[in-house]
């Protein structure tokens, strides 16, 4: 297997969606560290292990030797991203986005190595663009395409309200890619509209377009609904040791792979190797064990998932295991 095709199976690795393959091997055929792009708005104080999801792959985009640009949204938060809302959100004061991008890095900087990593706030060049600036950069979308996007011609039909500064959200989320000159950008599903956005804006500008890959939104524990707070669904990495293992251990055996292959850095091959002992015998239980200690050796260290296995194994010893 040659490099590129070795970096493309690592990069493709769980993901949705990769546009454009051709266009993204031609750019890892240059030799050249590629420029990968991940936004966050930190529109609350503390991520999950569904947040994690396009993290990990940009810490393997890392491992490749690529370097990593990780955007914090100061200025599009205070906008608030409108993807799969179906009501305008409540913008946030610049106070509380610097207050939360602050437990962000701390967060984040538990995957991905801070020495390797490139921090970006779009302040820097939003508060820059000015009046005339964002005008420009408005005629250069059409409200026929913004109403493309799901959510947006949804609401529209439905005659629910969309404030216009919803629309200017994709666009300076593209603007982003411009200013960052990135060559690929990370994203979940439903970012794919914001990330084709940026695409077609350094068509714009002149510059060759970025690659976009998309993640799944992972399920939460329940297996049902995608992992999120309000749903009581989640595992926060802020959490303590044994809440984060026994909340894993508590997932189904179905799920449990759906987890390994998002969110372990287990390689392919062990995966594949721990599916055949399965098939052949294995308890699954033994599996979810080990993704459970290294979530927790991640967030807390070794020690610490040691000492939640061993919590654990005291609390379910007659091999009860928790409800999901």
């Amino acid at each position: 297997m040659s490099d590129i095709d070795h970096q493309l199976r690592v990069i493709k690795r769980g993901c949705d969606e990769l546009i454009v393959e051709a266009e993204l091997r031609e750019k890892l055929k240059s030799g050249r560290p590629l420029r990968v792009k991940l936004g966050l708005d930190p529109t609350a104080p503390d991520l999950h292990l569904g947040h994690t999801v396009v993290i990990n792959k940009l810490r393997q985009f890392q491992d490749l030797g690529h370097h990593v640009q990780f955007l914090i949204g100061d200025f599009t938060g205070m906008i608030g991203d409108p993807s799969g809302k179906n009501a305008t959100r409540p913008p946030l004061s610049r106070e509380q986005i610097l207050r939360n991008a602050k437990t962000y890095q701390d967060q984040v900087f538990k995957i991905l190595d801070a020495n390797k990593t490139e921090v970006l706030f779009n302040s820097r060049w939003s508060d820059e663009l000015g009046a005339a600036g964002l005008i420009g950069l408005a005629g250069k979308w059409t409200v026929a395409r913004m109403l493309e996007r799901d959510d947006f011609g949804k609401r529209y039909a439905t005659r629910q309200p969309i404030a216009i500064h919803e629309f200017l959200y994709p666009l300076m989320q593209g603007y982003d890619s411009v200013a960052m000159k990135s060559d690929v950008e990370l994203g979940g599903t439903d970012q794919k509209f914001n990330l084709l956005v940026g695409r077609e804006l350094q068509k714009h500008y002149g510059q060759p377009q970025q690659c976009i890959l998309t993640m799944p939104l992972l399920e939460g524990i329940r297996g049902v609904d995608k992992m999120s707070k309000s749903l009581d669904n989640y595992v926060g990495i802020n959490e303590s040791p044994e809440a984060i293992f026994g909340k894993l251990m508590s997932i189904s055996d179905e799920l449990m792979w759906r987890y390994l292959e998002l969110l372990s850095f287990e390689s392919l091959e062990t995966l594949a190797k721990w599916k055949k002992e399965v098939s052949g015998g294995r308890n699954p239980r033994d599996i979810k064990v080990l993704l459970a200690r290294e979530i927790v050796t991640r967030f807390h260290g070794a020690a610490a998932a040691e000492r939640a296995q061993a919590d654990f194994e005291a609390r379910f010893k007659h091999g009860a295991m928790p409800e999901g």
